[in-house]
């Protein structure tokens, strides 16, 4: 598990992490979101022990990571793939991350393997492009076998077949009981990926929440389609709902009532209703209006 407890991290006047507390749990991807300079990069270098906290701190399994035993055997992480040697071989690069922790050369085959490197893995880094630099460095992460995986933005050069297959490399490792963090801006991807979510702005925690919490909570009412929605409208509006109706159509939407009561009040009054759907916004729409406020860079309306 990974703990951040009551972080804060300060560069002179600037807090880049200010008082930030949250979990990753085992069998869990959880999603670490949230605007560019938000925060996220800096607390993933403070759990791997790159950045001194100002106060608080962050653990793996209770541990801070200078204090691991063997940690590329507990803890993977891909925060860079420009990270490596352009010089050296994608073999030649793991072989020598794998003698640093005395893990055999069978374990450099199976994760070149794993992540679709082993017919190019007699290449020089400098040839790779940014997507077989990204599974470079995701083999790296998993070359210690570690139960704790951290991933910052790790799709970024990868071409459709390579996101999908990070996608089911998450889900598949979360399945076996590791604890995966993900930073990422890719809210679709974050939507078919994530079990939970962490949302932060400015440095501090705006939510820490599930998926289907999140778009819920920003749901954009109940879509009603029925043959008599004129008189529908009015039934509905009378008991407190906000309906809106679309012009010349049978579909009308419904807030702030639940489908349960908008189902009751249609059969109290005999109107036939053909369609009860609620709408949910999607990730990416909640995820804009809950960092509304936390966004430095933001386009004004006109500008979109």
């Amino acid at each position: 598990m990974i703990e951040v407890n009551r972080l804060t991290k300060r560069y002179g006047r600037t807090s880049a992490v200010d008082g930030l507390s949250f979990r990753a749990r085992p069998g869990r991807v959880t999603g670490f979101l949230g605007p560019n300079g938000a925060g996220k990069s800096t607390t993933m270098r403070v759990v791997l022990g790159l950045d001194v906290p100002t106060s608080g701190g962050a653990t793996v399994d209770g541990t801070p990571y200078a204090a691991l035993d063997r940690p590329m055997t507990r803890v993977g992480a891909l925060l860079d793939a420009s990270a490596v040697h352009g010089g050296r071989s994608a073999v030649a690069h793991l072989r020598w991350l794998a003698r640093t922790h005395r893990i055999g050369r069978a374990r450099v085959d199976a994760v070149l393997g794993r992540t679709g490197l082993a017919d190019v893995a007699s290449r020089k880094i400098r040839t790779f492009s940014l997507g077989m630099r990204q599974r470079l460095g995701i083999a790296a992460a998993l070359l210690g076998d570690p139960g704790v995986l951290i991933f910052d933005e790790p799709v970024n050069g990868l071409d459709p077949d390579g996101v999908r297959w990070f996608r089911e490399q998450m889900r598949a490792l979360a399945g076996e009981g590791r604890t995966v963090l993900v930073s990422s801006h890719l809210m679709s991807e974050m939507e078919l990926t994530a079990d939970r979510l962490v949302v932060i702005g400015r440095g501090r925690l705006i939510a820490d929440t599930s998926v289907t919490e999140l778009t819920e909570r920003f749901g954009k009412g109940v879509l009603v389609r029925s043959p008599r929605a004129a008189e529908l409208a009015t039934v509905l509006e009378n008991a407190g709902a906000g309906v809106v109706r679309e012009p010349g159509s049978d579909r009308l939407t419904v807030t702030r009532m639940e489908v349960s009561g908008i189902g009751d009040l249609a059969a109290a009054h005999r109107i036939a209703v053909w369609e009860v759907t609620p709408r949910t916004a999607s990730l990416e729409e909640a995820y804009m209006e809950l960092t509304a406020g936390a966004a430095d860079h933001r386009a004004t309306e006109a500008a979109r």
